[in-house]
């Protein structure tokens, strides 16, 4: 039976791949830090909404993931055609397929720190076209 902590979360990457940016309240915390550096959730929505732009097909395909005690743990994954820059890397109209291992805490049902860890040289090899 998954956690409630787990259903939780799903919840959270259901909002994100629905695009409900204004829900991501009932997820986040006001104030949070994101790889280290304190940011805020409208922050945090804005740079969501950001990367939906970039990438309108872009989907947070949830593959392994762990949740316990106040902790969360997921590897997603990536295919998806970025239209805009993304990364600071320019699109090339080509579909990629990255990775990112992402490790969130939580204060109650609030996201309060994210580390996120992107495979940056798969991206730019991707869209730089080399392989």
């Amino acid at each position: 039976m998954p956690s409630r902590l787990r259903q939780h979360y799903l919840d959270y990457i259901a909002v994100l791949n629905d695009r409900r940016f204004d829900d991501l309240a009932g997820f986040v915390a006001g104030n949070l830090t994101y790889n280290g550096r304190p940011t805020t959730l409208l922050q945090y929505q804005r740079d969501r909404q950001d990367e939906a732009e970039a990438i309108p097909d872009l989907r947070f395909n949830v593959g392994l993931l762990a949740a316990e005690g106040d902790l969360v743990a997921c590897k997603l994954d990536f295919d998806c055609t970025p239209v805009k820059t993304f990364l600071g890397f320019e699109p090339s109209g080509s579909r990629i397929q990255f990775t990112e291992h992402v490790f969130y805490r939580f204060s109650g049902e609030l996201i309060v720190a994210v580390t996120s860890l992107l495979d940056l040289a798969a991206i730019q090899r991707q869209l730089s076209g080399a392989r």
